[in-house]
């Protein structure tokens, strides 16, 4: 008996405003099945990323272009149902680049086998984009030292939270910036921030005068504009800036506003740089076992906010820019995809 496969498609782009249902359309066909060197997959989980309004806006050139009609891309976890491919059982669990679809056919060696995984969720967050990009960042940008003050934007999202969390392993003092008290006394609490500033109730400017009177060694931005601009104001000598993210341009468009305290970057000798995944893929081996390594120690703590049902996959990716969301944004098909 043949399958139906549901598919989201990209309708509409949401340049200079949120993302709304109306920018997908679902679509039906029958599954095909795999040929040679292929499995078909079951998709139980589904990962996103604010990157993901950008793609449809065709925004950077680090990604190849969407064209309208094209099925939205995403990664996440799936089990195998037939398997052309000789490295891939039925029923295995997998990590794949399936698109928001409930079923997908593709070569295997697009797949990574979750086999003996015991939290096979886990590589949709820590041991995945958002684990990866808080690493290598931090390694290679943010180079935090004990004693540091970093402050993060965006803190209690998928990224941020990680990192707050690796800024304190490196025994550094932490402010995060949320919006909400819930969100905030999360950050204080469960993951160990020293502060955490409210910005939809405080002043930023005044609270990092008060929490951070030398300024901030560290900044790991994930929202840019009005944010970034007031802590560029509270720099320490010699800071970095790490510019992973700019969430603020969800409803505006284009680029982010630019930071017109960008010259207290001289005044500091600070620098401000920004964080591609792409670039450190030699290195993940490395990265994954030592983020899996401080997970297994609970010294990294993997929140996802987890949603359900594929029919609800716009609304989910409109959480992350309403700041619904707390820890990573997931959606669960069906099943068991944890």
């Amino acid at each position: 008996m043949s399958r139906i496969n549901r598919r989201w498609t990209i309708a509409g782009r949401p340049t200079a405003r949120d993302v709304n249902e109306s920018d997908f359309a679902m679509t039906e066909g029958e599954v095909r099945s795999p040929g040679a060197g292929e499995v078909l997959v079951q998709v139980d989980m589904l990962a996103f990323e604010p990157a993901m309004k950008g793609w449809m806006e065709n925004i950077g050139g680090y990604v190849a272009r969407t064209e309208i009609g094209d099925m939205m891309r995403g990664s996440g976890i799936g089990t195998v149902l037939e398997s052309r491919a000789p490295h891939l059982k039925v029923g295995e669990k997998v990590l794949g680049p399936f698109g928001w679809q409930e079923y997908a056919t593709l070569p295997g060696d697009q797949f990574q086998s979750l086999e003996g995984e015991a939290h096979p969720s886990a590589q949709l967050d820590v041991l995945g984009v958002v684990g990866l990009t808080a690493y290598f960042g931090m390694k290679h940008v943010g180079r935090p030292f004990p004693g540091d003050t970093v402050v993060v934007t965006g803190a209690a999202g998928g990224v941020g939270a990680i990192v707050v969390q690796l800024a304190k392993i490196a025994g550094c003092r932490v402010i995060g910036i949320a919006g909400g008290a819930e969100k905030c006394a999360w950050l204080t609490g469960e993951l160990g921030a020293d502060a955490a500033i409210d910005y939809k109730s405080r002043d930023i400017g005044a609270e990092l005068a008060r929490l951070a009177p030398d300024g901030a060694d560290v900044v790991w931005d994930n929202v840019g504009g009005v944010i970034l601009n007031d802590i560029l104001a509270h720099l320490a000598l010699h800071a970095r800036v790490v510019i992973c993210g700019g969430i603020s341009r969800s409803k505006t468009g284009g680029m982010p506003i630019g930071p017109a305290n960008y010259f207290n970057l001289v005044f500091k000798r600070a620098t401000m740089q920004g964080i591609l995944l792409n670039d450190h893929e030699a290195e993940f081996p490395v990265a994954r076992k030592r983020l899996s390594q401080w997970l297994t120690e609970g010294r990294l703590i993997a929140r996802q906010d987890i949603q359900e049902g594929f029919e609800n996959a716009p609304r989910t990716l409109m959480r992350l820019f309403s700041g619904a969301n707390t820890g990573k944004q997931l959606l669960r098909l069906r099943g068991e995809g944890q």
